[in-house]
């Protein structure tokens, strides 16, 4: 079963994701120039937005980073070992998990829950004896790192088991992504633009050799754009990361959709604030077949005087809904509907209204339950 999330969400002037020259992201679809936010920005707003809106309880979400042996030593140094014992045995835990150190930091990024960080502490710190002892273990001891990677199973953390994780030196601790993410693009063809600035010396004289005013003179760039966000969550493969927990799949199917909907990326927000909300989302359940809805804009939206470019982004995305109906038919879906403040002639056959984004919500976790019945 397969849940889908469809998106309009029109950002005024911003640069929310850049590209190593400090532009905003684009990309070419339907022949046009189009803005773009990637996937990993888009995953990482949500990710976020989990730990600082207490989506997911903080024991349930992990950490992507380098700095595991600088966490096992806190969490060492926590339970009564002197500094260097920490340091020693966090060490020792990283090198013994088969994974190599670079100025005390591992060579990539890991993707560790919250508890699985602590059940390493805890087996790491019943058996500093064989790991640090005068008769410690050599290093790649089976039967050691066997009791150390066990507690690598996941840990209940929800966005693990969303977006899943890969550890190149132990395949069989990966977790395979329950989330497929598309990356935002515009609905309609975009220009970059440059923003020209200048940074006032407020303590440069009048009289001095530069003149008054500016300390700094630069140029930033920027965009605004409707984007089609799209989404699909696999919910098989998130009961399978969840081990089979019902509970804890709806928890984290309901905090993935309200992310989706409420996380916005940070990038140049000080200077932006571009906090605008989706115009329009639709949400869908369904036994199989996936649905991105982005050739509705292969023919790039074009708002004349007087019209509406998210208005018209909106009824291009519906208006290509029902004719992927009308062709593939509706069977095996759930559950369709979409809340929207968008102004819009008629939802198609199929595609109930919601009138808020909770009741939105409601219902695709209502049909997810009854589906299990």
């Amino acid at each position: 079963m397969f849940l889908e999330v469809h998106v309009i969400q029109n950002y005024a002037l911003s640069n929310l994701n850049r590209d190593d020259t400090g532009a905003p992201k684009t990309c070419e679809f339907g022949g046009v120039r189009r803005a773009r936010i990637s996937s990993q920005c888009l995953k990482r707003a949500v990710r976020t937005y989990f730990r600082e809106e207490a989506v997911v309880p903080s024991a349930q979400l992990s950490y992507r980073t380098k700095r595991l042996r600088f966490e096992l030593d806190d969490r060492f140094t926590a339970r009564g070992l002197d500094a260097e014992m920490a340091a020693t045995l966090a060490v020792a835990v990283v090198e013994q998990l088969g994974l190599k150190l670079k100025n005390d930091k591992t060579e990539y990024l890991l993707m560790l829950g919250t508890q699985e960080i602590e059940q390493l502490a805890v087996i790491a710190h019943d058996n500093r004896e064989a790991l640090i002892g005068p008769k410690k273990a050599a290093k790649g001891d089976k039967a050691l790192q066997s009791l150390l990677l066990d507690a690598l199973g996941g840990g209940e953390a929800v966005d693990l088991a969303l977006f899943g994780r890969m550890i190149a030196d132990k395949p069989d601790k990966n977790v395979d992504a329950a989330v497929q993410m598309a990356h935002a693009f515009s609905t309609h063809a975009v220009a970059t633009e440059f923003d020209f600035y200048s940074a006032v010396d407020d303590l440069q004289p009048n009289d001095a050799e530069e003149g008054a005013g500016a300390g700094m003179l630069g140029t930033t760039l920027y965009n605004s754009a409707a984007y089609y966000r799209y989404a699909n969550l696999d919910l098989g493969q998130l009961e399978t990361n969840l081990d089979g927990n019902q509970n804890q799949v709806t928890a984290a199917a309901k905090a993935f959709v309200a992310g989706m909907i409420h996380a916005v990326p940070t990038g140049k927000q000080t200077g932006s604030a571009a906090q605008n909300p989706p115009a329009l989302i639709m949400l869908v359940v369904r036994d199989k077949g996936l649905w991105s809805l982005a050739n509705a804009f292969v023919k790039p939206v074009r708002a004349t005087a007087g019209e509406d470019l998210v208005q018209l982004s909106g009824s291009a995305l519906v208006s290509h809904y029902a004719k992927i109906s009308r062709l593939y038919g509706a069977a095996g879906i759930r559950y369709a509907a979409a809340a929207t403040y968008l102004d819009l002639e008629a939802l198609p056959a199929g595609v109930a209204t919601a009138e808020s984004v909770d009741e939105l919500i409601h219902g695709a976790m209502d049909a997810l339950a009854a589906a299990h019945e």
